[in-house]
């Protein structure tokens, strides 16, 4: 576990011999990984207000997203559940927490911190959290989906990123599965990803009021990287073409990526 410094002044956090995330802890609108910048263009797009947010993260490491979004959104209560205690101390030694934050970090793991969560008590959640690569099967299934449903206020957001294999196949079943207690449920994903040609991130987004389909397309026609949004009705509509059935109580964990570590990066 160490931290590795570039020539631009940024550093990536590296666990296992695998990078985990980017900070620039001198400009936290700098945003290197792909699907980091999906889940802000989400955010920037339904939530172009910066009055503060309530936002819980599962999955810390650098806590690259939490940074921005205490400079997007001054004030933000922000909530972090990493288990990992000693990645968290690196963090905070080598790459201190902006001033006046409000980012406090718990070591719990997603399932229990989420548990303790008074209901109604995000404005949005964020969904970050790999082991070894893959998405946990604990992240996955009903009973999950039901206590993120129970801990968004009214109309939030939950925000999912996900990997899989070409054809999609497990995001489909995450995502029928999320729809049961959220019944928006949209895909922000690279094109060459959503045609097939290459393993890779999705990034859902979740609610349970429907999303601004007109203002995610035009944003992701607006990324850096060639991006698509998927609005809800199409998604829904394509997994019951497919006979997609969502998981049980407890999901299956997504796929193993190619080369381990080149995703679950924040």
């Amino acid at each position: 576990m160490e931290v590795v410094r570039d020539e631009r002044g940024g550093a990536t956090v590296v666990l296992d011999g695998h990078p985990q995330s980017y900070v620039d802890t001198d400009d936290p609108l700098l945003l290197v990984f792909e699907y980091v910048q999906h889940l802000a263009l989400v955010l920037e797009a339904l939530r172009p207000d910066p009055a503060p947010l309530r936002v819980t993260h599962v999955g810390g490491a650098g806590m690259t997203l939490a940074r921005w979004i205490h400079r997007v959104h001054p004030g933000s209560p922000q909530i972090v559940l990493e288990p990992d205690t000693a990645l968290t101390e690196l963090v905070r030694r080598e790459l201190p927490l902006p001033r006046g934050h409000r980012i406090r970090v718990r070591p719990q793991t997603g399932e229990d911190g989420i548990a303790a969560l008074r209901d109604a008590s995000a404005d949005v959640v964020v969904v970050d959290a790999f082991d070894r690569g893959r998405v946990p099967g604990t992240l996955a299934g009903q009973r999950w989906a039901r206590e993120v449903a129970r801990v968004l206020a009214p109309g939030g957001l939950l925000l999912v990123n996900t990997a899989d294999r070409p054809g999609l196949h497990w995001v489909a079943r995450l995502g029928a599965t999320l729809q049961t207690h959220l019944p928006y449920v949209g895909q922000l994903v690279l094109r060459e990803v959503d045609k097939g040609k290459r393993f890779g991130n999705v990034v859902l987004v979740c609610s349970s009021a429907p999303l601004d389909d007109v203002t995610l397309t035009r944003s992701a026609a607006r990324a850096a990287f060639p991006t698509r949004w998927r609005p809800a009705a199409e998604v829904a509509a394509a997994t019951r073409r497919a006979g997609v059935q969502p998981f049980g109580e407890v999901g299956e964990p997504s796929p193993a990526p190619p080369e381990v570590g080149r995703l679950g990066l924040r």
